[in-house]
């Protein structure tokens, strides 16, 4: 209790300067916390923001060769099928969800008309198999159902429809489900009403149907324009695509080597580059925030050189009475430790709650960045920050407790 009474003394006595100290190490560790609770609002909106695709999905596209195999020429258009589709999931092992798509017009315009009643629009139709939305389970349904087996079985002529298509069509959401809208000229019962955040919305904009009732209406024969798969929980999504690969290039007799005939957009892969990309940038931050808590963390041991340099008569006085070299370290590194600890948990909680606060105002305010999501921080990190915060506050106060207890009491009446 007496030391803590000291410490506090000699902090008082010295106000200014222990007010500028703390304040580089509350400066060091807050912008550490506001660094990485943005790199956690980016890294979130990369991985989230430009699709609502899950992580593990693969996505298979047909294309034209690039190399000629087996006397085919170059530029022969290669053509997926649902052959192709019940071979892989006879024949690959770790398949848990196949579907395809296949759309009307193209897959990224949205270039077929779609009227209800006196209202229209022009929307992206597509046919999709019934594991579709297995495998994009991350698309909210906000009334009515998705598609199911049954209505692929059964050639239903239902469809779901995308909230942008809903807010052109009707007056409000509720009013969709079970209106018939027209799609050239054919008319189809809505069931569902989704929101799919991918593309920044724009993949609200589309229709989907059963395939089998899309096949009916407009025709297509077993060919599929798109394969998807998504793999059973711990299969190697990279591994599995290497196989898929294997498997479509013999059927179609495309070259081993040819990587254009058949290519391929791997969520894995992707989830894996950008985990590559923010692990460099977390280790940026890092190096940055380190930095900026050593400039505070040298004020510190500066502060205490001066300390023990203005406090050498008291510190002969007190060990010619009969302190021990322990105690004056231990009462040295306290005041160290104590300026460190106050101010870097100041910083800590300031910074955290300066990330909860721009949390809470984008959710309420309803604001989606293209490149930053809500910003927030791991507390385990935090709390280590702040340990290591406080080592750093000890270390920095050694050297200086050292030498004041080597101070011989002799010497130490000398000094002015």
């Amino acid at each position: 209790m007496d030391g803590l009474e000291e410490i506090f003394y000699t902090l008082r006595q010295n106000k200014l300067r222990t007010a500028l100290t703390a304040f580089g190490v509350f400066w060091g560790i807050l912008m550490l916390i506001l660094l990485l609770g943005a790199g956690r609002g980016m890294q979130k909106a990369f991985s989230d923001g430009w699709s609502n695709d899950v992580a593990d999905s693969i996505w298979i596209f047909p294309s034209v060769t690039s190399v000629a195999f087996m006397g085919f020429p170059i530029g022969r258009q290669i053509n997926l099928t649902e052959e192709d589709m019940a071979a892989i999931r006879q024949q690959i092992p770790g398949v848990r969800y196949i579907s395809s798509e296949n759309p009307l017009g193209t897959f990224t315009g949205s270039d077929i008309s779609v009227t209800f009643g006196l209202k229209s629009g022009s929307f992206g139709v597509l046919g999709v198999a019934d594991q579709y939305f297995n495998i994009k389970e991350k698309v909210e349904f906000n009334d009515g159902r998705r598609l199911n087996k049954g209505d692929q079985n059964e050639n239903r002529k239902v469809v779901v429809i995308g909230t942008k298509v809903s807010e052109r069509l009707f007056s409000n959401h509720a009013e969709a489900i079970g209106k018939e809208i027209s799609i050239n000229g054919i008319a189809f019962k809505v069931i569902g009403l989704f929101f799919d955040k991918g593309n920044q919305g724009r993949m609200s904009e589309r229709i989907y149907m059963p395939v089998s009732a899309f096949k009916k209406a407009f025709g297509g024969g077993i060919n599929v324009a798109l394969i998807t798969v998504r793999p059973q929980p711990g299969v190697n999504g990279i591994e599995l695509e290497e196989k898929i690969m294997q498997l479509l290039k013999l059927r179609h007799k495309i070259a081993p080597n040819d990587v254009r005939a058949i290519e391929v957009a791997n969520k894995a892969r992707d989830a894996e580059q950008i985990n590559e990309v923010f692990t460099g940038l977390n280790m940026f931050i890092w190096m940055v925030g380190i930095g900026t808590l050593l400039a505070g963390i040298v004020g510190v041991s500066n502060i205490m050189i001066i300390t023990v340099k203005e406090r050498t008569r008291e510190i002969g006085i007190r060990k010619a009475i009969g302190a021990r070299p322990n105690e004056i370290i231990v009462g040295l590194l306290m005041e160290s430790v104590l300026v460190t600890g106050v101010a870097g948990y100041t910083g800590l909680v300031v910074g955290i709650g300066i990330l909860e606060i721009v949390s809470m105002l984008l959710k309420k305010m309803q604001i989606e960045l293209p490149y930053f999501q809500q910003p927030e921080i791991d507390l385990r990190v935090a709390i280590s920050a702040l340990c290591l915060l406080v080592i750093a506050g000890l270390l920095a106060g050694l050297m200086p407790a050292l030498r004041a207890a080597r101070i011989m009491p002799v010497e130490a009446m000398r000094a002015e």
